[in-house]
């Protein structure tokens, strides 16, 4: 599954249209439902935790590129600072929502 950054890399102003937020939002809320659905089917957290490994490791890889692409071309520096803590949020709110303690 791709990431919304990579979706957008060629028109990120788009992402400041109301539209494709609330798209945004939508696409998100079905993901959650996904894994939700993918929980309770085998009632086993093991899959919760590997979707949210797999999430994480697609963010760095993407991170990863974005940084490429800016020593090669140029572009603005990717933020990590913001980066970093939307992923700590992310794994938080996953793990609060499937009951898994850290």
């Amino acid at each position: 599954m791709k990431s919304i950054r990579e979706i957008f890399r060629n028109n990120e102003p788009l992402l400041d249209e109301p539209e494709v937020s609330e798209l945004i939002d939508y696409c998100k809320e079905l993901q959650d439902e996904i894994v939700e659905f993918k929980f309770q089917k085998t009632d086993n957290k093991e899959i919760a935790m590997l979707d949210i490994i797999k999430e994480v490791l697609k963010g760095c890889e993407a991170l990863e590129k974005e940084q490429m692409e800016h020593e090669r071309f140029g572009y603005d520096a990717p933020d990590y600072k913001t980066t970093i803590s939307n992923l700590k949020n992310y794994i938080h709110g996953r793990c609060r929502d499937e009951k898994i303690r850290l």
